[in-house]
């Protein structure tokens, strides 16, 4: 995506981005440099990016495989409020909040097998039950026969990502 830079003097401290025709438009200082602000944008368009990516994300998807695995795995006795995707998680694959029922699953796997996504909603399930990662949890999360190598998957692209991008 192209960046449209524009510099005020009026402006002293902040910076602002909107996509206007497909083009970042960037609203900065006029004393900001060009150093100063290449990190900045750099952020704006990830943002952008993640933006675009859930909006192709359903989480209905979410919902029937969270339905189907819980029959499978856990007799069908889990109750959550909400399963959705989520752009703002980077470092996380899922996360879980067994007092209020609601998860969420990284956007990032949306391209991942779909054995490396039953596997982490498998993973945030078992938190309903078990919120730590103590040995009963881990019981929990095994009854899934995919763990290892969904495990391993997901420590390989974790490395890929911090080799890539240091910044994340």
């Amino acid at each position: 995506m192209d960046t449209r830079i524009i510099r005020s003097r009026k402006r002293i401290k902040t910076v602002q981005a909107r996509e206007v025709d497909g083009v970042l438009e960037v609203r900065a200082p006029a004393v900001m440099s060009d150093t100063e602000l290449k990190p900045v944008i750099d952020r704006f368009h990830k943002r952008i990016q993640r933006r675009k990516a859930a909006q192709n994300l359903e989480d209905h998807f979410l919902q029937e495989r969270a339905k189907n695995l819980n029959q499978r795995f856990f007799d069908g006795q889990l109750a959550w409020q909400s399963i959705r995707w989520a752009t703002s998680q980077t470092r996380r694959h899922g996360s879980c909040s067994p007092t209020r029922g609601d998860i969420r699953i990284s956007h990032r796997l949306a391209k991942a097998p779909r054995f490396v996504l039953d596997y982490v909603i498998v993973h945030e399930l078992a938190h309903l039950l078990e919120p730590n990662h103590g040995k009963g949890f881990w019981t929990l999360v095994n009854r899934y026969p995919k763990t290892e190598r969904a495990r391993g998957y997901l420590m390989a692209i974790d490395r890929e990502d911090l080799q890539s991008d240091p910044g994340l």
